[in-house]
């Protein structure tokens, strides 16, 4: 029994003559998804697999198939002849082109065997020359195949064939099922003592030999630590950290990537021809007063570490000059010269050291990249990648994180080992550049058909003509970007209401909920306001460290399409600071274990923010109709008096008179004066994010209520505005009657109505709408004009289509459910920019704006 070994992700090529049992062979291996043949794929182009002249356009769609299957770490086999050498170059190609390794199993069968099973396939009417010129191919092609490949087999004889096994190989760096926790070590250069000193304070317990050297270290909690390369050259015991990982790494209890100073090193000890620099000259130095046993074994370390790992279940990569995504788990000599090297520019800079392309700017991989080799003064995230290189050996200090809390932990370097070329304070060519301004969003990053992953909704779409309405919204006038980590969601209404007088009711809204088996329900009161996000820091220097905003902003206030709320920053700033007071009383920063909150709400009066609207559109509707139906009333009663039929206009007219004078009265409601901050109140109803933590599903709706009551009691500025709210059990017609009952006081005596919420537990795999509004029968008179209630009217409103309007709130709600949970995992700005950008291009959908 032969065994073949081929790589789970890779390219496997078949050869063999027409009717050597490639199909078959294929067929008993593999499954019928792997395998691409090109009688197959001529056939698709042909109708006809035997039509030798669609040959051409049959190994372009091959050839194709082939390239995307790879691109996506698929394991093909390709089911060819493929006995010339030069057909199987094409496929190498590609193979390189994606680097991914290719394997050869050739099946080697007799001439008469494969022309004996040729004729028993009447499909197949080969001339008789075919199989000898195939056969005489397939000998001069076998002599290239230990070049072209770096593993082949060769099968001989049917029986040989028939006994063969497939083993699939995990790639070597192919390491997802280590889950961690880990502690990914930056460049140690040698530094064997502040090794010690960081491994000492991350918890391993360091074993040491009967010379006292330190040869190991285990942690108690089960951490494995992961080192990015680098180990050697410049410090003062490059074979006392040597001699520490490698017992690490082979009591399990570490892994270790190659840096370019161990392959350099490598090279050297080898006897072959390197410049002796940057620190080489000192590993050497040191390498000399070791005995033959560590040399060797040092050596054989050194040179068997891979270029990277994949970790946990893809979530993490480590590289020693980090890995654009479409390197991840791919092995080739380009891969790893990235993985070593990076990617340089081709120039210098005025310290003679090669300018490195800044690949963490544009990188977009789900995976976080952990790597080194540009020492910088401090790690920083750059695009959810991270250098950990802070230049112990030049007297910065060794650096650690903490994964998956992505926590960073240093120790300081004990002197200066090492001089450096480049001064470490200065910004070295090859960093990431800075974090803030590399960390936005690419208008690639919403548009085309990948659109938005949400956890909610799975992928959210985008349509590009939204989109590019939303860029010039948010590129003009919405507020630094930094701030804008969140934008609310719409809100569909009830259903319609078939009561008298009324389009809205809590009836359905109540029902909707209990039809889809909840059970219990939070109705909030709703505001007549401008709904607000605030942003709120506890002082300037979190808001410098978290959000990049050195100026000394500590928050923002903005609208629901990221506007700044008010034009005038200290007005901003007034608002935060009473924000900030009330947190602070309610004892929130330390309860909730953050140094941020953001939280939405509603900003009041609806004057303040609206006055132009109000002025321009319902003001000057109102004052019109006030002053012309009078006038007209009076017209129709003098006709009426002269004996006129007017076949009931003038009543019309009147009850008119009556609805504009109502519908003034409504928006009246939500205005007065307002200087400054007087007049001005925030009724907060959710708590959304702080750090670390989303709350916006996590906490259910009584648990927002209760913390945006706190604030409320706190504040003592009179900010802050309570909303009321109340708890009702679907299962009990008492609790629903009195829910109504306080929603018909509420909205008599002005309120805009009521949020009907859901409260868990809540039902699998069944859409549930985030929140269904019910507004009063005076406030949609503000909506749908002042004569809406006139029954003809009414008839037609009911008959309004909600379908889109839901649609637009489900998908709008998990994209702020994603932002936020970006947010607090610490993912790069630009994926939190991502899902808002979206939720404001969503707004451009053809929805009526009444609903």
């Amino acid at each position: 029994m032969t065994e073949i070994r081929v790589p789970e992700k890779g390219l496997v090529v078949l050869v063999g003559v027409t009717g050597s049992g490639k199909s078959h062979f294929a067929r008993s291996h593999f499954k019928p998804t792997q395998v691409v043949s090109s009688d197959h794929c001529r056939g698709v182009v042909s109708d006809d697999e035997n039509d030798q002249s669609a040959s051409g356009d049959a190994f372009d769609l091959l050839h194709y198939i082939v390239g995307k299957r790879l691109r996506r770490g698929l394991l093909t086999v390709v089911d060819a002849t493929n006995v010339q050498s030069r057909s199987r170059e094409a496929l190498l190609r590609i193979a390189k082109e994606h680097d991914v390794m290719s394997v050869a199993i050739v099946l080697d069968v007799p001439e008469s065997l494969a022309a004996e099973r040729n004729a028993v396939r009447p499909e197949r009417n080969l001339p008789p020359h075919v199989i000898p010129r195939q056969r005489r191919e397939l000998r001069r092609g076998m002599r290239d195949l230990a070049r072209q490949f770096r593993r082949h087999h060769v099968l001989t004889g049917a029986d040989e064939i028939d006994a063969a096994t497939i083993v699939y190989e995990k790639a070597w760096n192919d390491k997802r099922e280590l889950t961690g926790p880990f502690d990914v070590i930056g460049d140690v250069h040698g530094c064997r003592a502040e090794l010690e000193d960081l491994l000492t304070r991350l918890g391993y317990e360091i074993e040491r030999d009967a010379q006292g050297r330190a040869v190991g270290a285990d942690h108690p909690g089960g951490r494995t630590a992961v080192f990015v390369g680098d180990l050697v050259d410049r410090g003062p015991d490059s074979p006392g950290v040597l001699r520490l990982v490698m017992g690490m790494v082979g009591a399990g209890d570490a892994l270790c990537v190659s840096g370019n100073h161990e392959a350099k090193l490598v090279r050297a000890l080898r006897g072959r021809k390197v410049r002796v620099g940057h620190g080489l000259e000192k590993s050497l130095e040191q390498f000399a007063a070791e005995d033959d046993d560590f040399r060797g074994g040092a050596l054989n370390f050194m040179d068997g570490l891979i270029s990277h790992y994949v970790l946990d279940d893809g979530r993490l990569v480590v590289a020693h000059a980090g890995l654009k995504e479409e390197y991840h788990g791919r092995a080739s000599g380009r891969v790893r010269s990235f993985a070593l090297y990076g990617d340089t520019t081709g120039e210098t800079d005025e310290y003679g050291l090669p300018v490195r392309y800044p690949w963490a700017r544009d990188y977009r991989g789900k995976a976080m990249v952990v790597y080194g080799h540009t020492p910088i003064p401090e790690a920083e995230w750059v695009n959810n990648t991270i250098c950990l290189d802070t230049g112990a050996v030049f007297g910065g200090k060794l650096t650690a994180l903490r994964y998956p809390e992505r926590e960073l932990v240093s120790v300081p370097a004990r002197q200066v080992w090492y001089e450096p070329t480049r001064p470490l304070e200065a910004p070295a060519a090859s960093s990431a550049g800075a974090h803030r301004e590399n960390d936005v969003l690419n208008i690639g990053d919403v548009l085309g058909e990948q659109g938005v992953e949400t956890r909610l909704m799975g992928r959210v779409a985008v349509r590009e003509e939204n989109a590019r309405a939303a860029l010039e919204v948010m590129s003009r006038f919405a507020v630094d970007p930094r701030w804008l980590v969140y934008l609310p969601p719409t809100m569909a209404p009830a259903a319609t209401s078939p009561l008298p007088g009324h389009l809205e009711h809590p009836a359905e809204a109540l029902a909707a909920y209990r039809d889809k088996g909840i059970t219990r329900v939070v109705c909030e009161e709703k505001h007549m306001g401008s709904r607000a996000v605030a942003v709120v820091c506890r002082d300037a220097a979190v808001a410098a460290e978290r959000f990049g905003m050195p100026d000394g902003t500590t928050g923002a206030v903005y609208t629901r399409t990221g506007r700044s709320f008010f034009r005038d920053p200290s007005r901003t700033a007034e608002v935060l600071d009473r924000l900030r007071a009330a947190i602070g009383a309610a004892g929130l920063w330390d309860e909730l274990d953050t140094g941020w909150l953001v939280i939405d709400g509603e900003l009041l009066p609806w004057s303040a923010k609206a006055m132009d609207l109000i002025r321009t559109q319902y003001a000057a509707a109102g004052a019109a109709a006030r002053a012309a139906l009078p006038m007209a009333s009076e017209v129709l009663a003098r006709a009426s008096e002269r004996g006129l039929d007017l076949g009931g206009l003038r009543e019309h007219i009147d009850r008119r008179a009556v609805n504009a004078s109502l519908f003034r009265d409504a928006y009246a409601r939500y205005c007065w004066t307002v200087d400054g901050l007087t007049g001005l109140r925030f009724a907060p109803f959710q708590i959304l994010a702080g750090e670390g933590r989303s709350w916006a599903d996590a906490r259910d709706h009584e648990w927002h209520m209760a913390v945006a009551g706190r604030l409320a009691e706190s504040d003592t500025s009179d900010l802050v505005q309570r909303t009321e709210f109340m708890t009702v059990d679907l299962g009990s017609p008492q609790s629903e009657a009195a829910v109504t009952e306080w929603w018909e006081k509420l909205t008599a005596a002005g309120g805009e109505g009521m949020v009907v919420k859901p409260l868990g537990p809540l039902p699998d795999e069944v859409k549930i709408q985030p929140g269904l509004k019910c507004r009063g029968p005076e406030y949609l008179r503000i909506i749908y004009g002042p004569d809406y209630t006139e029954p003809e009217n009414l008839d037609r409103l009911r008959r309004r289509s909600l379908g889109r309007k839901r649609s637009l709130a489900m998908r709008e709600h998990a994209l702020g459910a994603e932002a936020l949970a970006r947010l607090a995992a610490g993912e790069p700005m630009w994926r939190v920019h991502q899902a808002v950008f979206a939720v404001l291009a969503l707004e451009s959908e053809p929805v009526d704006p009444r609903l």
